[in-house]
């Protein structure tokens, strides 16, 4: 493994703490810690035979010794290949035939499978899963505030803040903590409960009786019932910011007529908003995106989107086709952020809006069309 610098020492070993401690959208793993059984800890060693640098989670194949010296080969679960790219992975850091020392955890039905925490290639330091890596700055100094017909200049990548573990002078396990607040929670100088109060509130959720009725019978570990362990997007609210993505804007003209188109980062999924029509066609052919058509006030876009296919607003809240959502995208060209401040209606699911808002910032890493394979053993299992 190449040597790089690691940004501090706030990567350590997180289990429970680190996942109860998640407070905004941007933090919820899209299944948690599965059937892995994160009260073991178990360490195996051997030789690297392939690294999948892919969503929804990374795993690395190895030929181990396991503790009872039985040989044994593994697929161990990292994260996924957004998120270490994010944070300064690079797969040249990953050589194949590299000895390797892994801690983690056990799969509770498959043997050969394992949860990565912390591992050693060759000779190098111990890695943690969750390990920052120094990144370019971003330099925004040439950037154009607007595009030559007016528009507030929105194209390029965007991701929101990522959260990096953080342990607290108290000590313990650490807390995922936005990166720009990571310093002064490590210090001491900012709690828990101020920086809860800076992230954007959880969209509270009125259902229905159908609604309600949907949501219950939901499966959240089936590959059935939830889109993304069949690497699918689930709605273009939830796949925003689900697991830190970068997300791509492209303003341009297509046959006269102004666009935006959108790739979402998380599973490559596209979006086009017609800038300045001035209705939705009478027939769309629902689909997970929609319709979407916007127009500028100031600095901000409005986006009213319709037509949607019956799915998954955000797990296990289900939508039907008669869902809307309006957005309010609000570039701030001091700050090169952009907020996003949304309200979805459904007569169906829904007895009130469900509204909130997030922030994305231009990314310092590009953006890039990542492969999607799910390779998490039970889901494996489920579909055979």
């Amino acid at each position: 493994m190449s040597h790089q610098t690691v940004r501090s020492t706030i990567c350590r070993t997180a289990i429970f703490a680190a996942a109860s401690a998640c407070f905004a959208v941007p933090a919820l793993a899209h299944h948690s810690f599965g059937e892995f059984q994160m009260n073991i800890a178990r360490k195996w060693s051997g030789t690297m035979t392939e690294m999948h640098f892919i969503n929804p989670h990374s795993y690395m194949e190895i030929d181990a010794i396991d503790e009872a010296g039985k040989k044994v080969h593994l697929r161990c679960e990292m994260r996924a290949a957004t998120l270490l790219k994010r944070s300064g992975w690079t797969k040249e850091m990953f050589k194949y035939g590299s000895k390797v020392e892994i801690e983690g955890h056990p799969h509770r039905t498959d043997a050969n499978a394992c949860y990565i925490e912390n591992f050693r290639m060759g000779d190098a330091p111990m890695i943690n899963r969750n390990a920052q890596f120094e990144t370019k700055t971003l330099d925004t100094s040439k950037r154009a505030l607007k595009l030559p017909d007016g528009q507030p200049n929105i194209s390029g990548d965007w991701a929101v803040e990522q959260l990096v573990l953080t342990v607290p002078p108290s000590g313990g396990n650490g807390s995922m903590i936005p990166k720009s607040q990571s310093a002064a929670f490590a210090a001491g100088r900012i709690t828990m409960e101020q920086i809860q109060s800076t992230q954007p509130p959880r969209p509270k959720v009125v259902y229905t009786a159908e609604g309600r009725k949907a949501a219950d019978s939901f499966n959240r570990n089936s590959p059935q019932d939830n889109p993304w362990f069949n690497c699918k997007p689930t709605s273009i609210i939830r796949d925003w910011t689900a697991d830190w993505p970068i997300t791509r804007f492209q303003q341009k003209t297509v046959g006269g007529e102004k666009v935006i188109d959108i790739t979402y980062g998380l599973y490559n999924f596209d979006r086009r908003i017609h800038v300045g029509m001035a209705k939705h066609p009478d027939r769309i052919k629902p689909s997970n995106a929609g319709h979407s058509i916007g127009h500028w006030e100031g600095n901000t876009l409005v986006v009213d989107t319709v037509g949607f296919a019956a799915g998954l607003l955000n797990p296990p809240t289900r939508n039907s086709e008669q869902m809307r959502i309006v957005e309010r995208f609000t570039f701030d060209p001091q700050k090169f952020s952009l907020r996003r401040d949304y309200s979805v209606t459904d007569p169906v699911h829904l007895a009130a809006p469900y509204e909130s808002y997030d922030v994305m910032y231009l990314s310092d890493v590009p953006f890039q069309k990542q492969p999607c394979k799910d390779m998490t053993p039970e889901f494996q299992q489920k579909k055979k």
